[in-house]
């Protein structure tokens, strides 16, 4: 996983940008376009808004490619109280909450409170998506058909932990929710397997399809 961090300072607050996060949601130059304007260089200045509405529309960006450090003793950003998974039609999983990331070998590789995981299968920095769902024209609505989710009433853990699996999907483990399009299409669980390569038949879960397909994590 890599990343591509550009710093913009202001009087009171730096905000900083990794390009290779960003999947161009809108949320940052539709809330702010006197602060993220992609025609000027450089493309944000902090100090065109308040400090507070600032902060508040870059927690909108459900990617984490937007991040700030306020300098002004203002709060940083909180923690969710819940943990969530979005599927969203035709893209990637947005995942909210107290998120650590780890590969294969239990190592740390992200902690955040937004993120986007791949589902497509095609994204050159991957678990993380980078927008080549578009490229490929990935289909796949965000209805969850089929819930794969195991509970586990003993769990205290209040955060998510997301484990890539070589050339399989990623494990979740933890207290969370998961979100479909459809209003009634919501689960809860502790503990599942969601698909990454794109070709599941009960997406967002892993039904194992990777092996067949000959995913590779690598690629």
């Amino acid at each position: 996983m890599d990343e591509d961090i550009h710093q913009y300072a202001g009087d009171d607050i730096e905000v900083r940008y990794d390009v290779l996060r960003c999947t161009h949601a809108r949320e940052c130059v539709e809330g702010l376009p006197e602060v993220f304007d992609p025609d000027e260089r450089p493309w944000i200045d902090p100090d065109s808004a308040d400090m507070d509405h600032l902060a508040g529309v870059i927690m909108q960006c459900p990617t984490g490619a937007l991040q700030f450090e306020r300098r002004d003793g203002g709060p940083s950003e909180p923690v969710p109280d819940d943990n969530t998974v979005t599927v969203v039609p035709d893209g990637p999983l947005h995942l909210r909450g107290d998120i650590e990331i780890t590969d294969p070998d239990g190592e740390m590789v992200l902690e955040d409170t937004r993120v986007a995981l791949c589902r497509c299968g095609a994204s050159q920095n991957k678990p993380l998506c980078d927008d080549s769902h578009v490229d490929i024209e990935f289909q796949a609505d965000g209805r969850i058909q089929d819930d794969r989710l195991q509970a586990d009433d003993d769990s205290v853990d209040d955060g998510i932990r997301v484990r890539t699996r070589p050339d399989g999907p990623v494990t979740l483990e933890g207290e969370f929710e998961i979100r479909g399009t459809d209003p009634e299409s919501t689960v809860r669980g502790s503990e599942t397997a969601l698909c990454r390569c794109g070709s599941s038949e009960n997406k967002p879960f892993c039904d194992g399809t990777h092996a067949e397909v000959g995913f590779s994590s690598d690629d």
